[in-house]
């Protein structure tokens, strides 16, 4: 079996990833474009998602895990 080298007690540090600098319209249209790849991702495969956090008991939107629960 494999070990996780990322996991707690790990010989080595994670790695990072270094951010270059960006202007604000390039800032924006990236996010934008992360927030459309994230509707689309949703849009196919929600439906697993939800059976997924429901047969670990928990919400079955996606949506719902930040709501609390009354």
């Amino acid at each position: 079996m494999m070990s996780n080298p990322h996991a707690p007690g790990a010989d080595s540090p994670p790695p990072t990833i270094t951010m270059p600098r960006l202007d604000d319209d390039t800032v924006v249209q990236i996010l934008e474009f992360l927030h459309r790849i994230m509707d689309l991702f949703e849009d196919r495969y929600g439906d697993q998602i939800r059976r997924f956090h429901e047969d670990l008991g928990g919400p079955g939107d996606i949506n719902d895990l930040d709501d609390p629960p009354f």
